[in-house]
C-alpha cells in the first residue's frame, strides 16, 4: 500500500495487528511499485467518493457494489480495446474454442 495519511495511522495499524495482517508499504516516492491499486483509487475517489455526500455507511456500500459492477460487467475498457470484461472474456473463449 501507499504511505498515504490515511495508510499510516495508529487505528490502521492496530486494526491490521489484531487481525494478524502484515501492512506492505511501498518506497516513498514509487506509486509505479503499486500502481494498479493507485489507479483504482484514483477512479473510485472521482467516480465515487468526490460526487457524493452518504449519509450512512450503507449508502457507501450500495453505491460502490453498483460502481464495481458496473466497472467490471458493463463498461469499456481502454486496456482491453474499448470491450467491457464480459466482452473481452467472450471473444476469447470462441478463440479457444475455433482451436480445438
Amino acid at each position: 500500500m501507499d504511505n498515504g495519511p490515511e495508510f499510516i495511522s495508529a487505528t490502521l495499524a492496530e486494526w491490521a495487528e489484531e487481525h494478524q495482517i502484515k501492512l506492505e508499504f511501498i518506497q516513498p516516492g514509487t506509486p509505479t511499485q503499486n500502481s494498479y491499486v493507485e489507479r483504482f483509487n484514483r477512479t473510485y475517489r472521482d467516480e465515487i467518493l468526490n460526487m457524493y455526500v452518504f449519509k450512512t455507511l450503507n449508502e457507501v456500500r450500495e453505491l460502490t457494489e453498483n460502481w464495481i459492477r458496473e466497472y467490471n460487467e458493463e463498461r469499456p475498457h481502454d486496456s482491453l480495446n474499448g470491450l467491457a470484461l464480459w466482452e473481452y472474456l467472450a471473444s476469447h473463449k470462441k478463440g479457444e474454442n475455433s482451436n480445438l
